[in-house]
């Protein structure tokens, strides 16, 4: 038990998510009571539910924080909000739907002196901290990221992932890419192709190859149409052998021989985090993940394929 002010806390996006990640991590933890929600078709038992943050934030409610779970489409002007009435934000992830709008919630947050949290949930994955230990004990050559699933599988009748700003396949591919970015050596985006389906505005397909600053090649390859077994691996050629991240994180083996290996604990991890910048009244909100994905479109040469139909 934490011996801690519980953090009163607001949700808004009652969606697939926030039922199957947000809510249970949060029952278990004695850092927060959930005392609202907002959501417009959607309600959580046992709080107070409003239809918009916007009642939400003039109520009679007292919040300390908000956990920010729409689209990334609407999620600015509910960061922007919440910030302004002296609440710290938590947000999902993508953090936003371009990279201009999380860095003035950074400004913003700082200014109204709340903190602000990016949640890259796959980088709390139980396999990745003893991924970035053995990368940063030997020498990397190359690395390459497969990141493949099935969208009507994950996001059966989503219709905001197809619009513009709703990331396309990018929305599990910045999982991947929030996993390079704190385990590779910084790199940049050198070329991109981006597929797109006729009838759609988001990428379904996207290779993308990087460099690293030390010259290492590093490709990706995202991809929403595969069916069977879903596919989520980093593998990375060293001095000290082959390293393969699999399962989204949750498993790392070196030539064949697994190092670690444990249960999903991401969102607990997260909540917990967010509850240590709070009380610390700091912010965590690296953007890096959001930047390579604007890199990709910014480079990217367009391939139009087959249209896409849930």
């Amino acid at each position: 038990m934490s011996s801690r002010t519980p953090i009163r806390l607001g949700i808004v996006g009652v969606g697939k998510i926030v039922r199957d990640q947000h809510l249970p991590a949060l029952e278990k933890d004695a850092d927060y009571l959930l005392v609202a929600a907002a959501s417009r078709n959607a309600t959580v038992e046992g709080v107070a539910n409003f239809t918009t943050i916007d009642d939400m934030l003039a109520s009679d409610v007292a919040i300390d924080a908000v956990s920010l779970c729409q689209p990334p489409q609407v999620r600015y002007q509910a960061a922007r909000a919440a910030i302004e009435a002296g609440k710290h934000v938590f947000l999902e992830k993508p953090p936003g739907a371009s990279v201009s709008e999380v860095e003035d919630l950074k400004a913003a947050a700082a200014q109204n002196g709340v903190s602000l949290f990016a949640s890259w949930h796959s980088r709390y994955a139980p396999a990745v901290e003893a991924a970035r230990s053995f990368l940063a004990a030997t020498t990397l050559r190359s690395a390459a990221i497969e990141w493949k699933e099935d969208v009507r599988r994950w996001h059966p009748n989503q219709d905001w992932i197809w619009r513009a700003g709703g990331f396309g396949v990018f929305d599990p591919g910045i999982n991947a890419l929030s996993i390079a970015t704190h385990i590779l050596p910084p790199m940049y985006a050198t070329s991109a192709t981006l597929h797109f389906p006729d009838n759609r505005d988001a990428p379904i397909a996207a290779q993308i190859d990087f460099r690293a600053s030390s010259g290492q090649p590093v490709s990706a390859d995202f991809d929403w149409r595969q069916t069977g077994p879903q596919t989520w691996n980093i593998t990375a050629d060293t001095e000290a052998g082959q390293m393969l991240l699999s399962l989204g994180g949750a498993r790392l083996e070196v030539d064949g021989r697994v190092l670690q290996e444990g249960p999903d604990m991401e969102y607990p991890m997260l909540y917990r985090r967010f509850a240590e910048i709070v009380h610390a009244g700091a912010s965590d909100a690296d953007i890096a993940p959001l930047q390579h994905v604007a890199d990709a479109f910014m480079l990217g040469r367009r391939s139009v394929v087959e249209a896409f139909h849930d």
